[in-house]
């Protein structure tokens, strides 16, 4: 009969693997669980306290309004910038011509003044944005800071571009994905949908006009007065008029590039006849 010797130090290096392949079983189920927990806080847990706060703002913003505070701002900020940026016209009223004859005589003549105190914070919300097809109504605030707008599930308004209602782009920002994730669908909106801009003085409507579905992240012409893409240049406009500009990232979960939906004026309210 033959026998088989196995040494100690065969023993040793065969019980040293498996503790080291148990070991770093171990370990990779915690990194799994960690990353778990990570994408369930971001995809899930931000989305909901975003949310949450935005609709609390939202409210916040029509007892203010309702209440006849002071601390709204109206749609004649005038916080643009360059030749044309404000008409004169604080949205309470509707224009006796059309947004694209008031444009083009904003763009010959000298621009008019406007209250400078009225502009809006940095940081502060102080219109509501309504889209009807994406059941979306979220407030804007002033600026596109990730940590004191974007995360809170606000809408940006990118800062130098115009106010609602005032001659020139009015241009907002929004996440995509996680933190309130406002225009994950924006990629839905079609020609003629319906957009509103509410401010404590004036309800101002935009109706969808055009699309570009993809851009770089630096296209930044997209947002000017007269927005077109430097990328795509058939995309955008060529003549003044009363704009609204959203972007978002694209594709989804990345941040590569920039989607943007270009909306034109369509009519201008008081805000108190919705009440």
């Amino acid at each position: 009969m033959r026998l088989h010797v196995v040494h100690h130090g065969i023993r040793r290096r065969r019980a040293l693997r498996r503790r080291a392949l148990w070991s770093g079983g171990e370990v990779l189920v915690t990194v799994g669980v960690l990353v778990l927990l990570l994408v369930v806080h971001q995809l899930w847990w931000t989305n909901r306290q975003a949310r949450e706060g935005a609709e609390r703002k939202v409210e916040a913003l029509e007892r203010t309004w309702g209440d006849g505070d002071g601390t709204g701002q109206g749609s004649g900020d005038g916080s643009g910038h360059g030749s044309g940026t404000g008409d004169g016209d604080s949205g309470t009223s509707v224009p006796s011509a059309s947004p694209e004859e008031r444009a083009a005589r904003q763009s010959a003549d000298t621009p008019a003044t406007t209250d400078r105190s009225s502009a809006p914070r940095r940081s502060q919300a102080y219109a509501i944005l309504t889209v009807p097809r994406l059941h979306l109504r979220v407030p804007v605030a002033e600026g596109v800071s990730k940590q004191n707008v974007l995360n809170k599930g606000y809408v940006g308004h990118y800062p130098g571009s115009q106010q609602p209602g005032q001659a020139g782009n009015f241009a907002l920002a929004g996440h995509r994905n996680t933190h309130g994730e406002p225009f994950r669908y924006l990629d839905r909106l079609r020609s003629k949908d319906i957009v509103e801009v509410e401010t404590r003085s004036a309800v101002n409507t935009y109706a969808v006009d055009k699309t570009l579905p993809q851009t770089s992240a630096r296209d930044a012409s997209v947002i000017n007065p007269i927005p077109r893409s430097t990328v795509h240049p058939r995309h955008g406009y060529t003549d003044p008029g009363y704009y609204l500009t959203l972007t978002t990232c694209t594709p989804e979960y990345t941040s590569r590039y920039r989607l943007v939906v270009w909306a034109k004026l369509v009519s201008m309210r008081p805000r108190q006849a919705q009440e």
